[in-house]
């Protein structure tokens, strides 16, 4: 199965942010006749204020941004991962961070909501308190690509590895990874763990990521890129240049089968007793 990422640049724009996914995605698709491709984190919006934020969000699956990947699905028979989108909550003024997955022919697949809320300060003293606008999600979400079981996951939730295993668990071995991780914690910890989280699963991982920086109220932000690909075993198989674009390559189901029977992680796995107080 070939795969596409898209490396976005996204702010609080939104009709920019939907016109640059629609190209990026029929470049790569011309240049590369992808099966599955997948956008960054928030690619419909990111940054801007509380305001512009639930202004942008949308209510349900008739909103312009799900309208345009259904569409690009068909259009291009092939499955999109639609990165993460702003999703209303009735009768809430959080908001979910939400992936939606199309199929072929534009029918929705999967609806996974970030579960790992992002509520740290970084290195530079930049507090980020995602819970203060966003709900956590619930469930575990995978969904059926052809004899491929994609797994979700949402940038921050890279660093729970229960919720990798959780996936692997049901089946998952391509895992994506939407993502706008900070340029601070990203040029250290990215590829680290995303190498680490497809060798302990035994999954393809990929993660396309947004790249460069967008203004988040009256700060500038900036994100790492580097959207990449890596293999059952760990290498990094394909890596998107600095800057808007994306990266391709092919993955293979045999590959995770062969990794797996070598060493059979799951196999092995065994349940610790509980810690005595």
């Amino acid at each position: 199965m070939k795969v596409a990422l898209i490396q976005m640049n996204s702010g609080p724009d939104k009709a920019a942010n939907l016109a640059a996914a629609e190209r990026l995605i029929d470049a790569a698709v011309a240049a590369d006749a992808p099966d599955w491709i997948c956008l960054p984190e928030c690619f419909d919006h990111l940054g801007g204020t509380r305001d512009t934020k639930r202004a942008a969000a949308e209510a349900g699956p008739d909103g312009p941004a799900s309208r345009l990947m259904q569409t690009l699905a068909r259009k291009h028979r092939v499955f999109i991962h639609a990165g993460s989108m702003l999703e209303r909550i009735p009768d809430d003024a959080r908001l979910h961070n939400t992936t939606l997955a199309f199929d072929r022919d534009g029918q929705e697949v999967a609806r996974y909501r970030k579960i790992h809320m992002f509520d740290i300060t970084a290195p530079d003293g930049t507090d980020y308190k995602e819970s203060a606008t966003f709900k956590r999600g619930e469930e575990v979400v995978t969904y059926a690509c052809e004899g491929v079981t994609v797994g979700c996951a949402i940038c921050y939730d890279l660093r729970f590895p229960a919720l990798f295993q959780a996936l692997a668990d049901r089946g998952a071995t391509l895992i994506a990874l939407p993502a706008a991780f900070t340029l601070q914690t990203g040029k250290d910890h990215w590829e680290v763990l995303c190498r680490a989280r497809a060798i302990e699963t035994e999954t393809y991982v990929c993660a396309a990521a947004q790249t460069g920086s967008f203004p988040q109220g009256a700060e500038t932000r900036h994100t790492y890129g580097h959207s990449l690909v890596a293999d059952p075993w760990g290498h990094v198989v394909a890596r998107a240049s600095d800057g808007v674009g994306w990266t391709a390559t092919r993955i293979d189901p045999a590959r995770v089968a062969s990794v797996r029977a070598m060493i059979p992680v799951a196999k092995h796995r065994v349940r610790l007793p509980e810690a005595r107080t």
